[in-house]
């Protein structure tokens, strides 16, 4: 039972990274790095503009690599963070930046629409949730470490 288990690991261990690898080669085909299309894509699908705490959180990426990636966009005149409530920022895209996400990560958004249209809601409703009792699963034994 042990090496069933195991190997089940190690093929959805396989599969996570072939996911990861598939939005890496989307990103270098969008001429980003993983961080700054995370970020876009946070925004983006935020419909412009978000909380910066929302950018943490969702990307899973450290705060330094996150804050680099908006240096670089600010710089280029993609976003700019405006004071939200207390010590909070909102990441708002500017009319460049609309017009950006739009040619980059609206696209692999667009891609990730047509990819699951195939899927039935049955099959749709199963997948998140197997990935959330996974995600609750795997967060209860980190807990226990």
């Amino acid at each position: 039972m042990q090496q069933m288990s195991e190997d089940n690991i190690r093929r959805i261990n396989y599969l996570m990274t072939e996911i990861d690898a598939l939005y890496h080669q989307a990103a270098v085909k969008m001429g980003l790095s993983d961080s700054v299309a995370r970020v876009l894509y946070t925004i983006y699908e935020a419909k412009g503009s978000c909380l910066l705490s929302e950018i943490y959180k969702k990307t899973g990426v450290s705060k330094q690599t996150i804050n680099s990636a908006l240096r670089k966009l600010e710089q280029e005149g993609i976003l700019y963070l405006e004071p939200y409530k207390g010590n909070a920022k909102k990441v708002i895209l500017t009319s460049k930046g609309e017009q950006y996400v739009e040619q980059t990560v609206a696209k692999l958004y667009a891609a990730e629409i047509r990819s699951f249209a195939s899927w039935s809601e049955a099959e749709m409703k199963m997948y998140i949730s197997l990935i959330r009792k996974d995600i609750d699963s795997l967060r209860k034994e980190i807990e226990r470490m």
